[in-house]
């Protein structure tokens, strides 16, 4: 093992690349190796307005329950940013010096590799001193860049941070690397990277899974009300459909799709028949009009919750769409499959190397 803890600052360069996902499957991959994990996270800012305490610190109380880890192990957010947070160090109403308060907060916690989550992107928490360079050079940490993949951008993006962040930065990631995109990404933009001095350590490609959303987690976001089935809310939605055409052209579109969540209106009852008798795992009702009974049993017997919902169809479709690919990683079915995919494609032996970190074992 290390004889001292070694800093890995995890970011990205825009909202939803995947960190959490990295932090998740790294973790996995370093105590697979007898490296013990500590995680912290300078600066929270991807939570909803008006979250409860509970709702700012539930992935922290998951990835420790996850890895197993001890309360010496794990840290909440030192800072959490918000229209107050910001509004008090802007009046000077805040004077902590921030960059001495992370330096103790690091401190507290025990373990060979200390993996700290970064802000949404490279310069969110300037003004307190947290900005992605800022906490790097406080805590003495490298840097592991994520970034989800766009085939026009994504290079430019890369470079331009590379001039940003320097040599603190060790490695980076490439995320969500469609399958028709992946030889080329592998084959011509990886190898670039590596001739500019941007070792690429991992190219993830595009999961289904990961970009999935439960119902449960549709049904908090829409705050619907559960018509049946509430003990199957767990089931994974990958695909959005809108059932607003005739139900010939319905079925045949239907057919199309897997584990869907089909948006109708509560008075469209063989539309609502047609998605039970596809590959539908939620169904969501518009309108104030509740489904028929006959509805509700067939449902019940293909266990398929239906949920019936205030607001109007486009509402629903947007707030439905928005969610995939950008909620929290608590499924079990998630967790698996990031430990599968960073195993297949992410070079954990060399960011070990690049880290300086002694290992007992690998795997």
């Amino acid at each position: 093992m290390a004889k001292s803890a070694k800093h890995l600052l995890i970011t990205s360069t825009e909202a939803y690349s995947g960190k959490s996902t990295a932090i998740l499957g790294l973790s996995h991959l370093s105590l697979e190796r007898e490296i013990s994990i500590g995680y912290g996270q300078p600066l929270a800012t991807d939570f909803r307005e008006n979250s409860s305490d509970t709702e700012k610190t539930e992935y922290v109380d998951f990835l420790a329950t996850t890895l197993e880890l001890s309360s010496n192990q794990v840290k909440t957010p030192l800072l959490f940013l918000d229209r107050h947070t910001i509004n008090r160090r802007l009046q000077g109403d805040d004077q902590e010096n921030y960059s001495q308060a992370l330096q103790n907060y690091v401190k507290q916690i025990e373990a060979d590799l200390v993996l700290l989550e970064g802000p949404s992107n490279l310069w969110e928490g300037s003004v307190f001193n947290l900005s992605i360079p800022e906490v790097a050079e406080a805590v003495d940490a490298s840097i592991l860049l994520v970034s989800r993949y766009h085939p026009l951008l994504v290079v430019g993006s890369l470079l331009a941070a590379k001039k940003f962040l320097g040599d603190r930065l060790l490695g980076i990631v490439i995320n969500d690397i469609p399958q028709v995109e992946l030889t080329e990404a592998t084959e011509t933009i990886k190898p670039y990277l590596e001739d500019q001095g941007i070792p690429v350590l991992g190219m993830i490609p595009t999961d289904r899974i990961l970009n999935s959303v439960s119902v449960r987690e549709i049904a908090t976001r829409l705050d619907a009300k559960v018509l049946c089935c509430s003990e199957h809310l767990d089931w994974m939605v990958e695909s959005l459909s809108i059932g607003a055409m005739n139900v010939n052209s319905a079925l045949g579109f239907f057919r199309q799709r897997d584990n869907m969540a089909v948006v109708t209106g509560g008075d469209r009852a063989e539309l609502q028949m047609a998605a039970l008798e596809t590959s539908t795992h939620c169904l969501i009702l518009t309108g104030h009009i509740p489904p028929k009974d006959l509805i509700i049993q067939r449902a019940e017997s293909l266990d398929i919750p239906i949920l019936s919902v205030d607001t109007d169809t486009l509402t629903t479709v947007e707030v439905v769409d928005n969610s995939f690919g950008k909620v929290p990683i608590h499924e079990a079915i998630k967790v698996q499959q990031i430990q599968n995919l960073m195993k297949q494609h992410f070079d954990i032996d060399r960011l070990i190397k690049h880290l300086g970190l002694e290992v007992v074992s690998s795997v």
